[in-house]
């Protein structure tokens, strides 16, 4: 018996649906988010269990799997080490910043895990275990991009 496929002409269509949205980032999010806000505060949690501090912060231990407690915040940075880093020499719509610019990931003084971010400046400078500074927007309104980028020190 033929299958009905084998009587049909196969059409594609090819397209993009654009699907706007909004989350919310939850009170662990929105914690870390209003310190870079309103007090330009890199906050992070600790694991009371194993110790180990997160920046950006988290609900549960990525090493113990164990509820971060309320009382384990504490302020990190904003100074730190770039432990990888990747220089972008091409625009993009969806990059964070004009090229030439850099991302890297920061191990924040204070923190045991990698931040990702940008440097801007002093591209021929940059490297792993150069030591970088947070700098942050004036205007300010509750976004990881209110860091704008690290500088080298």
């Amino acid at each position: 018996m033929a299958s009905w496929l084998e009587n049909e002409e196969i059409l594609t269509r090819k397209g993009q649906i654009a699907m706007p949205y909004a989350w919310s980032v939850g009170e662990v999010g929105s914690r870390f988010l209003v310190g870079l806000r309103d007090e330009k505060r890199i906050l992070g949690n600790r694991c009371d269990k194993c110790g180990a501090t997160y920046v950006p912060p988290r609900k549960n231990c990525g090493v113990c799997f164990h509820d971060l407690p309320d009382d384990g915040w504490r302020e990190v940075g904003p100074e730190g080490v770039v432990t990888s880093c990747t220089v972008v020499r091409e625009d993009s719509p969806l990059a964070p910043a004009k090229a030439p610019f850099a991302y890297v990931i920061v191990k924040l003084d204070g923190a045991d895990v990698g931040f990702m971010h940008v440097v801007r400046d002093n591209l021929e400078k940059l490297a792993v275990g150069v030591r970088v500074a947070a700098r942050f927007r004036e205007a300010r309104e509750g976004s990881i991009l209110d860091i704008d980028s690290f500088v080298i020190l």
